[in-house]
């Protein structure tokens, strides 16, 4: 496993690339000190003004979750573009208490809010599916998180999407299928989403089930919708500024929070569900970095920490879960935890772990080193 020279991100990242030994994120990193920013803000205005000029009602759509991203994007949508917004919220299955009161902060902050439920019974077959087949129990989740709010700006003729973070630029991962440039309407470009939602008809799933889990690219175009990255525009957009900003604005932190027990260090990560904190460990199971690897990359390339004081974080936090976790995980989709490890067995990677009795995986590898 070969890591960037600049961060601590690994050459295992599905579509990640490198250059000279420095990752594609940190090439971007580079690259924004000499994006004339005033030109982008000019780009992001003709886009806006565009939008207006097309609104019959709202302006835009701006997908939420109610977490650090979505606040931010919401905020500046409304009080910096003057855009009159409609949030739509894809509820997870199993949304937390906190991601409750998240969302009812978004709402108080004075926002008109459209929330899709996905039929349970199905979904839980869907993940189920992607569990077995690929131990990414989140994979069939981001269809419907990224595809309500196309959906909806087709149906209410809304002429503006704004979606948040490019991973082409923010990751590095270019080669994912995603452009890296601002263009939004083709995020199902990329790895987890490039499947067809027809692979899921299975189990009794029809057509009709699916309606939520896709969008029509090219109707869209042809019908002037338009959809961006938030972060392609604005300079400072960052995970630890997002937080902050959220912060001031309401966001609650997940309760108790103990970077031992979910592989997060930042407590406003991912806070509307657990299933994120068991597909991060998954992640790391199967290649060698885990969500605290990605946190600690971001702040690295903002100047927020050194690589040095990166490494013993990721050598300490990354991949943590509380089992407690995993039982619910396994409970919620109907599984024993027999089958749980079984499965994990089979997908694991054993070039970079050692397996240590039935729970245990040891690290191979030396974080930064390679």
């Amino acid at each position: 496993m070969r890591y960037c020279k600049l961060c601590v991100q690994p050459d295992t990242r599905p579509g990640i690339y490198f250059k000279d030994g420095v990752c594609g994120a940190c090439l971007y990193a580079q690259e924004k000190k000499n994006i004339d920013w005033k030109q982008r803000g000019y780009e992001l205005w003709g886009i806006v003004d565009q939008a207006k000029s097309k609104s019959k009602g709202y302006d835009c759509v701006v997908g939420v979750s109610g977490g650090k991203d979505s606040t931010f994007q919401s905020l500046w949508a409304r009080y910096i573009l003057k855009l009159h917004p409609l949030l739509v919220n894809a509820v997870p299955g199993g949304r937390t208490e906190t991601g409750n009161k998240n969302i009812q902060n978004l709402k108080s902050l004075g926002f008109d809010m459209v929330e899709f439920s996905p039929n349970p019974q199905v979904l839980k077959k869907m993940i189920r599916r992607d569990f077995f087949k690929f131990l990414n129990p989140v994979k069939v989740t981001e269809y419907y998180l990224y595809a309500a709010s196309y959906i909806m700006a087709d149906k209410f003729n809304i002429p503006l999407v704004i979606q948040g973070e490019n991973i082409a630029l923010t990751l590095g991962a270019s080669k994912s299928g995603q452009t890296p440039d601002g263009d939004a309407l083709n995020v199902d470009d990329t790895i987890t989403l490039q499947s067809s939602y027809k692979e899921y008809l299975e189990d009794g799933i029809t057509e009709q089930d699916l309606y939520w889990y896709h969008y029509d690219k090219q109707h869209l175009r042809d019908k002037g919708i338009r959809a961006i990255f938030l972060q392609y525009y604005v300079k400072d957009w960052s995970n630890t500024g997002n937080a902050e900003f959220a912060v001031k604005h309401g966001l609650s932190p997940r309760p108790n929070h103990d970077p031992a027990k979910t592989g997060y260090l930042n407590p406003y990560g991912s806070v509307d569900s657990n299933l994120n904190i068991v597909n991060q460990t998954f992640k790391y199971w199967k290649f060698g970095f885990g969500h605290v690897t990605d946190e600690v990359c971001y702040d690295i390339r903002d100047g927020r920490m050194t690589r040095e004081e990166a490494i013993p974080l990721v050598e300490k936090y990354d991949g943590a879960c509380d089992s407690n976790y995993f039982i619910e995980f396994a409970k919620a989709i109907g599984i024993t935890m027999n089958e749980f490890w079984a499965t994990v067995d089979k997908f694991y990677n054993k070039d970079l772990f050692e397996k240590v009795g039935k729970y245990k995986f040891i690290p191979r590898f030396k974080v930064g080193v390679g």
